[in-house]
């Protein structure tokens, strides 16, 4: 990851559970000072440890925010939050909107550059089944979209997290899947392209 960014390009990952976010966005913290990032899930996953493992799914951000590898984080269509949780977001000044505060676009709208952590299970089950952790009541793929194109920070890097095929339905979710990538990915093109953008020559690699 590293070597990606000092080749000044924009790395895309797919795939895996939210663990492999942490150790992506360490290669971030140590090149943009400034970073921002938009998580998309229904889980907060700042737990301090889960199951006895600092290093689960469920832990990354609150590993990312102690090493403060991230000056902002966004989190979008949050619905599990817990005491623990909400006390950690306290701690870490996560600006958290749940389901009830959304939509948040107008929050969306930064000069930083912006790292995209995108969890599949933001959006409802009937939308994508086919992830590990269902929890019904999330937001629907054009409410995703109408986020995503609401940022208005370089999109330096991204993610896209936690789809289980096992339990996709059609691939009903690898097609949703699919699109957001193609959102994440139009929006990384248009900002090479736009001259008023500093990160125009830079790269994007899946």
């Amino acid at each position: 990851m590293d070597a990606l960014l000092d080749k000044r390009q924009r790395p895309v990952s797919l795939g895996g559970d939210h663990s492999i976010t942490y150790p992506i966005v360490r290669a971030f913290g140590s090149k943009f000072s400034d970073l921002t990032i938009i998580h998309f899930d229904a889980h907060p996953d700042l737990y301090d440890e889960f199951e006895g493992n600092r290093n689960s799914h469920a832990c990354p951000f609150a590993r990312i925010m102690e090493e403060k590898l991230a000056k902002r984080l966004i989190q979008i269509g949050i619905r599990t939050m817990n005491q623990h949780q909400r006390k950690q977001a306290q701690r870490f000044d996560v600006e958290v909107f749940e389901l009830a505060k959304l939509p948040a676009f107008e929050e969306l709208k930064t000069w930083c550059p912006v790292y995209v952590s995108f969890d599949m299970d933001v959006l409802d089950p009937a939308f994508a089944p086919g992830v590990s952790h269902r929890e019904p009541g999330g937001i629907s793929v054009r409410d995703a979209i109408w986020h995503l194109h609401s940022i208005t920070g370089a999109i330096v890097g991204a993610d896209i997290v936690e789809y289980n095929p096992k339990r996709d339905v059609s691939q009903l979710t690898a097609t949703v899947a699919g699109k957001i990538l193609k959102e994440i990915l139009g929006k990384m093109v248009l900002e090479c392209m736009c001259p008023e953008t500093s990160l125009k020559a830079h790269e994007i690699v899946t």
